[in-house]
């Protein structure tokens, strides 16, 4: 009998007649290598002369015939005979014979397979009719006292006990053919101490152990010799991978737990029965026991070895949790500010006239006082000034021809009549002098371009030029509605511009309009702030983003209270 072994060697399982010590009897083997070959990959019986004299006909001598050995529809190994014909009728008389050789070994393979077959069928039923007898049962210890009695009739045990774990202890809680038993009973305490043995070792331990045997088996031999002579088999029970209970077999010292079948059969009856015992057990059991058990194994899965990286996660977004709700940072309140000049003034059209000359553009730097914005047209003013001053010469000459020809009161007449053109004289004077436009204040110009609009018609009052004063500035902040409640006059912050969004300023909140007003579509709030130092590239007009500091709150609140606030007004009724 041959097969193909490791790194596709051939090896033979069996061989007649026996090799003799110098393996002279099977060289004959290696002539059969290649046909062996060819059989394992086509499947057919090979027939080959051993020494051919020649390729035509069948000549008498030894013959190598090679038939394939099939289990289970696969070609397991070849069988290679070694035959000595003298006719060709012979050669196939052989080979018919050897072929049907073949034949009754697999006819014999298949016997032993069906024969395990239906020994694994009925130890199957036996298992299934113990667990009918337990699954009838609706109470644990009518369950429990169902399997041992089973167990023990049909192995013919003399004793079978089941034992639960409790905590960190095996309790017996069944024993067959016995209703009732305490703990303090030497026979209990030693079929538990068997029990715990058996569950420390998570392995079946029978006793009287074979000589290869690597468990320890002392508790189960105190039990033996304290309570027999018998046969001890301990079984642990699982649930989910789990040791749960455990069971022992004790029979007498006869009949040896020897039978793997046997073994195989209570293993199997324990596996299938222990998710309704255990059940049945926390069941059982009263309400605060229940609770208890179900606390216990949710705290065990909780702080057990097991989904080590999922609690380490779970731990750090706890602990991350905490930090958030417990600790506290500056909450700020994010607004949008425009820089203003405290002091701002206009410089405006003094009378009706024309712009003669425009002296400054919008972003000059004036000087108070001293400063020309631009001129305005005076012509008509001058011609006029001129007019009256005739005018005024002429009332002083008859204010004077009065005097001498005693006229008193046509010299007064005249007098008051000088006086009144006097007054228009100094009127109109004061007006040409205002035709230079001077800046009132140190500042910038801020207003429009008026260069594109010399010699365009004015009237009296009309905004000319705009100064913004360079001495201070200050800021307006737009608050939003919703955080206008948390902003109050004394409160600190700080504002970067766009142009200049590295340096922050720091400012103060003075003032806080009571009536909001609609900005880029947003209802906000006015509040004027304190701008505490000015710096040299600050100018009026710039834009920017301004944080106000509204104390210390939870990091928590801070990151949820405007979805809070949200779903409050979408969640009113």
């Amino acid at each position: 009998m041959l097969r193909l072994g490791e790194a596709n060697r051939i090896e033979a399982l069996a061989a007649y007649p026996n090799p003799d010590n110098n393996g002279n009897s099977l060289k004959w083997i290696s002539k059969a290598e290649k046909p062996f070959r060819r059989v394992m990959k086509s499947g057919e019986t090979i027939i080959v002369q051993e020494n051919p004299a020649s390729k035509e006909g069948v000549k008498p001598g030894n013959y190598l015939v090679v038939i394939p050995v099939q289990n289970e529809g696969a070609i397991r190994a070849a069988a290679a005979f070694r035959i000595k014909v003298k006719s060709h009728y012979q050669l196939l008389l052989s080979h018919a014979r050897l072929q049907t050789t073949s034949l009754l070994l697999n006819h014999h393979e298949m016997r032993l397979t069906t024969k395990m077959h239906h020994e694994a069928m009925d130890r199957l039923r036996r298992v299934l009719e113990v667990l009918d007898v337990v699954n009838k049962s609706k109470r644990f210890l009518s369950a429990a006292m169902a399997l041992c009695n089973e167990i023990s009739t049909r192995l013919s045990c003399s004793r079978v006990s089941l034992g639960i774990l409790n905590g960190r202890y095996v309790r017996v809680r069944a024993m067959s053919h016995t209703d009732t038993f305490g703990r303090e009973m030497d026979v209990v305490q030693a079929i538990e101490a068997a029990m715990e043995e058996c569950l420390d070792q998570d392995i079946e331990v029978i006793h009287p152990k074979g000589d290869a045997a690597m468990y320890a088996d002392r508790a189960a031999t105190k039990l033996s010799e304290s309570h027999g002579p018998s046969n001890i088999l301990s079984l642990p029970v699982r649930e989910d991978g789990t040791v749960t209970a455990v069971m022992t077999l004790e029979r007498s010292f006869e009949r040896p737990f020897d039978s793997l079948e046997e073994i195989e059969t209570v293993r199997l009856i324990g596996d299938l029965c222990a998710p309704r015992l255990l059940d049945l057990n926390r069941s059982d059991r009263w309400f605060g026991a229940r609770m208890a058990s179900r606390a216990r194994k949710h705290v065990s899965l909780l702080l057990g070895h097991e989904h080590t990286w999922v609690k380490l996660g779970g731990v750090l977004v706890f602990l991350v949790a905490v930090f958030l709700a417990t600790a506290k940072g500056e909450y700020r309140i994010k607004t949008s500010f425009a820089l203003e000049a405290q002091n701002q003034q206009v410089v405006v059209a003094p009378f009706d006239t024309f712009t003669k000359s425009v002296s400054v553009a919008p972003g000059d730097r004036v000087e108070g006082g001293k400063s020309i914005l631009g001129t305005l047209e005076t012509s008509e003013l001058r011609l006029k000034l001129a007019a009256l001053k005739a005018e005024q010469l002429g009332y002083q000459k008859q204010r004077a021809a009065s005097m001498r020809d005693r006229k008193t009161a046509e010299a007064q007449i005249a007098q008051a009549q000088s006086d009144k053109v006097a007054a228009e004289i100094r009127l109109i004077e004061r007006k040409i002098d205002q035709a230079a436009l001077v800046s009132p204040i140190t500042g910038w110009v801020v207003s429009e371009d008026l260069k594109q609009q010399i010699g365009a018609p004015v009237e009296t009052g009309k905004i000319l030029f705009e100064i913004a004063g360079i001495d201070s500035l200050r800021a307006e902040l737009y608050v939003p509605e919703s955080s206008i409640a948390k902003v109050a006059t004394g409160q600190d912050g700080e504002l970067a511009s766009v142009g200049h969004p590295d340096q922050k300023v720091q400012f103060v909140i003075e003032r806080i309009n009571p009536i909001a007003e609609v900005v880029n579509n947003q209802n906000v709030f006015r509040v004027r702030a304190r701008i505490l130092e000015n710096l040299e590239w600050m100018r009026p007009g710039m834009e920017g983003e301004a944080r106000i500091s509204a104390g210390k709150k939870s990091y928590l609140w801070i990151a949820s209270h405007r979805l809070v606030n949200w779903l409050r007004m979408k969640l009113w009724v």
